[in-house]
């Protein structure tokens, strides 16, 4: 049977008054960020929680008031639910996501939404035949910093831009986490940031050189790459889970430059420079973080459902997608290089 012919009717939301009712999919760290961050959100209530282990899943829906709890997917998706965030590795996220969207059901995923740029596009598909909303939960995009950051560079506050350095690297504990067995992969978990930071500043790259170190299964330690653009702009990345990187972010430009604290992805600070006569002359803009970090993100998305919308404006599928288009050009590179 066709993806076309097992579509579920499109997703019911029939009171835009009444709260957007979650499912969460998983009970890891970031299930419970996402959990006590909802929390947070008017407009919003967490209905069920699934696990693949009952004893986690009641666990959890203990902990946070959830009336319903599974350990079963799909039985999860028969409850009354109107969207589900899905938190699970990300070697998942795939047939997860895809199962939901057939379902009917509003779906958003954790970062990253596939493992390539055609996984992303086929989810893109289904939601669109589905009338489903569909997105990646890049929080960093949705992060008040990043508003105003957007609102700098869009009003010349550093001339005109003309490059961007980011990197995300920590030597995780070689434990039995998802990151270390196939499919796991630090761009797409660390990597994932300053290429999205590098396209929502610059855009879609034309040129990219990459080198990396990747095990004999596939797994990729580290990388650095360099985006080009046309007019010699360009953008310099890196990531890795067996060494430290300097996480702070910068975006250069004709006049100026601005730099985003450590943990640039969720920072709360920035700091716009400009060099005169006195010297480097700086003006700091700094955000309050509402909860863990995801209540931006969480608010709207659950206003956008209640809105019948199948995107949001801010993080598009399109956007994801070409961001994946970069990182699968990264993979490639690296994947022809360095073995670990």
């Amino acid at each position: 049977m066709t993806d076309l012919h097992r579509l579920q009717s499109g997703p019911q939301y029939a009171d835009k008054a009444a709260p957007v009712r979650w499912g969460i999919v998983g009970t890891g760290s970031i299930s419970r960020e996402i959990a006590a961050d909802l929390g947070l959100v008017g407009g919003a209530e967490i209905a069920a929680v699934t696990s693949r282990r009952a004893a986690s899943a009641d666990a959890f829906a203990d902990q946070y008031a959830i009336p319903l709890r599974f350990d079963d997917y799909s039985a999860m998706l028969d409850a009354d639910l109107d969207a589900v965030y899905i938190a699970t590795p990300h070697v998942t996220h795939f047939d997860y996501v895809r199962e939901a969207l057939l379902r009917g059901r509003n779906v958003l995923c954790e970062k990253p939404l596939g493992l390539t740029a055609a996984e992303v596009r086929e989810l893109g598909r289904i939601a669109g035949r589905s009338g489903a909303f569909l997105m990646e939960a890049m929080w960093m995009k949705f992060n008040p910093l990043y508003r105003r950051l957007r609102e700098l560079v869009d009003t010349g506050a550093i001339g005109e831009v003309r490059s961007v350095r980011a990197s995300f690297g920590a030597p995780f504990p070689r434990d039995d986490s998802s990151r270390w067995k196939p499919g796991g992969s630090t761009l797409l978990d660390q990597g994932i940031y300053p290429v999205t930071l590098a396209h929502l500043v610059l855009g879609p790259p034309s040129r990219i050189i990459a080198a990396g170190v990747v095990r004999d299964d596939g797994v990729d330690l580290s990388e650095s790459f360099t985006l080009h653009y046309p007019d010699g702009r360009f953008a310099q990345g890196a990531s890795s889970m067996v060494e430290f990187l300097d996480m702070s972010a910068s975006i250069s430009g004709t006049t100026g430059w601005i730099t985003i604290d450590t943990g640039f992805w969720y920072a709360s600070r920035l700091s716009v420079h400009r060099l005169t006569a006195e010297g480097d002359v700086h003006e700091s803009h700094e955000i309050e973080r509402e909860g863990n970090g995801y209540v931006p993100m969480l608010r709207e998305v659950s206003a956008a459902i209640r809105g019948a919308k199948p995107e949001h404006p801010w993080h598009t599928l399109e956007d994801t997608a070409l961001v994946f288009d970069t990182m699968d050009e990264i993979r490639s590179q690296i994947c022809a290089g360095e073995r670990a």
